[in-house]
């Protein structure tokens, strides 16, 4: 590889991680939130703020509607991004620390945790199923074509 190809190369792999980084951020923060919404020490209307952004969020009526490119989006993400800053504000500092350990420590036991043997035979069990169903499809749709 010439030396231009390299650098390209190099600062995609950077994106990758970097959007692979956020997107792991992303999922610890909502499992925090998660957290904190279970904690008894956060009050009714912390509460109320989470299940409101995520109910938008999940809802079929919106302002913008989704399938509008771009702008449709950005209904969602200025909702949830206010919700978050204001579920920041309005936690209690030591809930959310407690709450960011306890999802990093989740994060850690999903890391170490071993599939379980009924998960992995049931995953071959799926992919048996899917691949016998292909094959008969295949083979009805050459009958049907050769007939």
């Amino acid at each position: 590889m010439n030396e231009p190809t390299l650098g390209v190369v190099q600062r995609e792999v950077a994106v990758a991680k970097t959007w692979k980084d956020q997107a792991q951020r992303v999922h610890r923060e909502a499992q925090v939130f998660y957290f904190a919404f279970k904690h008894p020490r956060v009050h009714w209307y912390a509460k109320l703020v989470a299940i409101c952004t995520a109910g938008y969020l999940f809802s079929p009526i919106q302002l913008i509607p989704s399938f509008i490119p771009v702008i449709g989006f950005l209904d969602d993400f200025l909702v949830l991004f206010l919700g978050v800053k204001l579920l920041q504000r309005i936690i209690p500092a030591d809930v959310l620390a407690e709450c960011r350990e306890r999802a990093k420590a989740a994060e850690l036991r999903r890391k170490d945790e071993v599939r379980s043997t009924a998960a992995v035979v049931a995953f071959v069990a799926v992919v048996t199923v899917w691949l016998l169903a292909a094959i008969m499809a295949s083979r009805l749709m050459a009958a049907y074509i050769y007939r």
